[in-house]
């Protein structure tokens, strides 16, 4: 007896570098489809991280549901693995209503996870170990942990920057748990079939305009009280240790806060910080399987244009009708 394939659930992700305007495109593309968004940002999780994180206003929303958005406190750790089951379980939620989920947010490695389902779960927790490199990490510094892990496995050297501590903990955690570098164990997990029928579009400008759009934005931060938010944070007894803090914004903030810099060098290192990050995902799209590449340009800007053509590649690609 030949037994059915269970036809594959339809995903939409919908990504890009910070600032290219995912914001105004998802809600386009999800009123037009009926869709419902789950955040794949790993800041604007957190309750009290508005301002720095661009957070989408409810009245932005226009009535789409949204998931993934305020549900932490600045306390607590948010990684891949953690985003991975909380968008699963909203997906649940939204396949039930008959809705399609769209994944928007540009953090790169939290869509390939859901996306492929990569499993993280190989290899013991080893507290012992974990502690060691915190303490060499405060010891030496950063970098000096970032060296000992392009030793061990130079391709997630390349992959993870230096001031993102967890991740290249994680990483050398994982050679020194199993033996293997982590960047081929996720190799192999990213030449999995993905388990949905997903389309999975990249959102990109002129990088002259994208860097004006980053500039303005940090500009309007300030303007909107970025200074206040991260102060009221450090009040409530954040630390820079925390994840949430590592963020773009809130670590370059408290620095002006703590008196290392004044602000007008913050704000200028942010906005090149934010333009080396915006850098990086690009590179981490384009070395994705199965891209659709939307450049705004080429749409003369026109949300309804970029709208329309996102919708024919969701037709071709039986995603809706």
């Amino acid at each position: 007896m030949t037994q059915m394939t269970e036809k594959k659930k339809p995903l939409i992700i919908l990504t890009g570098p910070t600032a290219v305007g995912k914001t105004a495109a998802s809600i386009g593309l999800a009123k037009a489809i009926g869709g419902e968004i789950i955040s794949a940002d790993s800041m604007q999780v957190y309750r009290h991280m508005d301002i720095g994180s661009a957070k989408i206003l409810p009245e932005e929303m226009k009535g789409v549901k949204h998931y993934l958005i305020d549900v932490l406190n600045p306390e607590e750790e948010f990684n891949v693995a953690v985003f991975q089951k909380m968008a699963k379980d909203a997906m649940v939620e939204i396949y039930k209503r008959g809705r399609i989920p769209i994944v928007v947010g540009g953090t790169g490695f939290y869509i390939q996870a859901l996306l492929y389902d990569i499993d993280f779960e190989k290899g013991e927790e080893n507290t012992a170990y974990r502690k060691k490199l915190e303490t060499y990490a405060k010891e030496h510094g950063a970098q000096a942990l970032h060296d000992r892990l392009r030793e061990a496995d130079p391709k997630s050297a390349d992959a993870i920057h230096a001031n993102n501590v967890k991740r290249v903990i994680r990483a050398l955690e994982y050679y020194h748990e199993t033996g293997t570098k982590i960047s081929e164990h996720n190799e192999a997990e990213r030449e999995k079939d993905s388990p949905y029928q997903f389309a999975y579009f990249v959102l990109n400008d002129v990088r002259s305009r994208l860097y004006e759009r980053i500039d303005r934005r940090v500009d309007l931060m300030v303007e909107q009280g970025l200074v206040d938010e991260v102060t009221a944070l450090k009040t409530r007894g954040c630390t820079r240790e925390m994840v949430s803090m590592q963020g773009l914004g809130y670590k370059e903030i408290l620095d002006y806060l703590d008196g290392k810099n004044s602000l007008e060098e913050a704000v200028t290192i942010l906005k090149r910080d934010t333009r080396h990050f915006a850098k990086r995902q690009l590179t981490w799209f384009r070395r994705e399987r199965d891209v659709n590449w939307i450049q705004k340009e080429k749409f003369e800007y026109d949300e309804e244009k970029i709208l329309q053509a996102m919708l024919a590649i969701l037709k071709e690609k039986e995603i809706i009708d």
